[in-house]
């Protein structure tokens, strides 16, 4: 029996989207190819939206050296965090690893210890390039510049990447060409459709826009402020579920304001009943991170309204089904621009398109999969 060993900090029932993604892969492997699926994973909650799902395959759980909310402990254990993810995924020995990249660092202990093992890199969000990303440590940092250089020293045997170009920012990273599986993150098998209206949704006359989920250190917190002053809501009905480092401030913005429905959280099955999904990418973010909720916001049959810059896989991969609201020029009156033109009609245009990119990404999802199985 062929076996695969994932290692992601994230695993169901934890309800985290690459543990899901994990879980999507592990059902597929052993169901339809008999595949002996071993998850090693830490132990650990996570205040993150998606479904609470009943594990699959052989699940191995790691403690983690610390498990509250301190910012700067929490800084300083999921890089060791990763080591311990990689010492425990090598004592199973059960065939090869494929290695994600959460938490962070992960892909810097498998560069270090599985040099001639044979391994797959999935990636998820990149690090070390998040912690410059979102100003943690300069990019000119001495010890910042030595786990680069060690993290891309000894390349996968294959690269599992979100979208074409964060691929070839990989390949050019570990300066040689690499295998390489195209997966969409946000893509995931069990979505389902709730046909019962929400009470959040009352009025079929208005445009509903809706961000549902993470404002981290990746995301706009700009381009939320701007549709929160500008949208119209006559017209438009504003409906925000937040939580993440930047949600507390657009959360005092919008309180009391007319026309806009603040939740605690939306159900993955009623995402369809938002006419529009607001999703963003900070440009110092482009290729290190690829925005899940695009992808599930596509697939739920919703049209995005991305903030972001052109280049991102975010775009190049949904522009069929989304508004762009780029990055490399003024924001303020490009949101305005696309909000004073909505049309019932042109959203009904974009839903049909979403609908024609799902179908495409499922596809993408399903040859990844035979890839994937092919590579063990």
């Amino acid at each position: 029996m062929k076996s695969l060993t994932i290692v992601n900090r994230h695993y169901p029932p934890n309800p985290g989207i690459t543990g899901e993604s994990a879980w999507d892969l592990a059902q597929v492997l052993i169901e339809k190819h008999g595949v002996e699926v071993h998850i090693v994973h830490i132990d650990r909650t996570y205040d993150g939206g998606g479904a609470v799902r009943k594990p699959v395959g052989h699940t191995h759980a790691v403690s983690t050296i610390y498990e509250g909310k301190n910012p700067l402990f929490r800084f300083i254990a999921g890089p060791l965090d990763g080591f311990l993810l990689i010492r425990k995924a090598l004592k199973l020995k059960k065939g090869p690893l494929l290695v994600m990249t959460s938490p962070p660092l992960l892909p810097f202990w498998a560069s270090l210890f599985l040099k001639r093992k044979n391994w797959i890199l999935w990636s998820m969000d990149l690090f070390p390039e998040g912690f410059a990303a979102d100003g943690k440590i300069k990019p000119t940092n001495r010890l910042y510049r030595w786990i680069l250089k060690k993290t891309y020293e000894n390349a996968p045997k294959a690269l599992i990447a979100l979208g074409p170009n964060q691929a070839e920012l990989l390949r050019r990273n570990y300066q040689q060409s690499i295998p390489t599986i195209l997966l969409p993150c946000g893509v995931l098998v069990d979505q389902s459709r709730d046909k019962t209206r929400p009470d959040w949704h009352s009025d079929d006359t208005k445009i509903y826009l809706g961000y549902a989920g993470n404002v981290g250190e990746a995301h706009s917190a700009e381009f939320l402020e701007s549709v929160i002053r500008q949208f119209n809501p006559e017209q438009q009905q504003l409906v925000l579920a937040l939580y993440g480092t930047k949600a507390e401030g657009l959360l005092k913005l919008a309180e009391g304001k007319s026309g806009i429905t603040i939740l605690k959280n939306i159900p993955r099955a009623q995402l369809h009943w938002l006419d529009i999904q607001l999703v963003s990418l900070l440009p110092q973010w482009t290729h290190i991170a690829v925005p899940s909720k695009a992808v599930s916001a596509i697939c739920s049959g919703s049209p995005i309204l991305f903030c972001g810059s052109k280049e991102a896989d975010t775009w190049e991969l949904l522009r069929d089904a989304a508004w762009l609201i780029n990055t490399d020029e003024e924001l303020d009156s490009q949101v305005k621009q696309v909000l004073d033109s909505l049309t019932h009609s042109e959203i009904e245009d974009k839903k049909r398109s979403a609908r024609l990119v799902s179908r495409r990404l499922n596809e993408m999802v399903d040859q990844a999969y035979q890839s994937i199985e092919k590579l063990i």
